[in-house]
């Protein structure tokens, strides 16, 4: 709080203040942001065709992009507190959410999971393997199916419902209140529809693949009541990488 600079000028010391101060910002978003709006930063990562797609229409989305760029969207896990995902991404891909890279494993982020009504069946991963994922659920919800959960060994989070869902706002704070300072959004389309429609997200990781699905496959954005251009979310590229085939491309909100 400028106490140490005061110090070191009262002992002589020349102080030099602001040095890398965008790469210091950069560095601390999570934490900035989370003291100033009570929310963790949120990334949506990504992972489509060239025509946006997430999956076949049977739902089949293994493998859309290479091994490299696998291990990248592992990297990323490893760079976040918490991990998230939509009820329906949990129950069609069964997916572990954990950081696999070698020497990574145990930079796992805490798992978590959009479950409104807490549909999640006891065989689900995230609930078999007693790894305390959290679920997010409506606050209106059964509380003998919350007490359920919690025998398994999850966390249930009540936040306020909105609609048929709950409120992405009160999800944020939830986790925020639990620490949570880097939120990885991982899926799917509905949770991402959810978050860009009310301004929540701030940084997009979109890994795309060199092939098409066409218009029958699963969308990577489910519709959130765009009527105009000029009122769409506006995000702007701050990075592309060429990982083998695929590229990843980061991109900040707009200010």
């Amino acid at each position: 709080a400028g106490k140490g600079a005061a110090r070191l000028r009262a002992a002589g010391i020349d102080v030099v203040e602001g040095v890398c101060a965008e790469e210091a910002a950069a560095l601390h978003r999570g934490y900035v942001l989370h003291r100033a709006a009570g929310r963790p930063l949120v990334t949506w990562k990504v992972a489509s065709t060239l025509d946006g797609r997430i999956a076949a229409r049977g739902g089949d989305s293994r493998w859309i992009t290479g091994e490299t760029a696998r291990a990248r969207a592992h990297l990323l896990r490893a760079r976040h507190d918490a991990v998230l995902v939509g009820v329906r991404t949990a129950l069609a891909d069964r997916p572990r959410l954990t950081c696999r890279l070698p020497g990574l494993e145990s930079r796992s982020p805490v798992r978590a999971v959009m479950d409104s009504r807490l549909r999640s069946p006891p065989d689900a991963p995230l609930l078999a393997d007693g790894g305390g994922a959290w679920f997010l659920c409506r606050a209106d919800i059964d509380p003998a199916r919350i007490a359920a959960f919690e025998r398994r060994g999850a966390v249930a989070l009540p936040v306020a419902p909105d609609g048929d869902g709950v409120s992405m706002t009160a999800a944020l704070a939830a986790l925020a209140e639990r620490g949570v300072t880097r939120l990885l959004v991982e899926g799917g389309g509905r949770v991402a529809a959810s978050l860009l429609r009310a301004g929540l997200v701030d940084r997009i990781e979109w890994f795309r693949a060199p092939l098409a699905i066409g218009g029958d496959g699963v969308p990577a954005i489910a519709p959130f009541g765009v009527d105009r251009v000029a009122g769409a979310p506006r995000f702007r590229r701050v990075a592309l990488r060429r990982l083998g085939d695929d590229v990843q491309e980061s991109y900040d909100a707009a200010a």
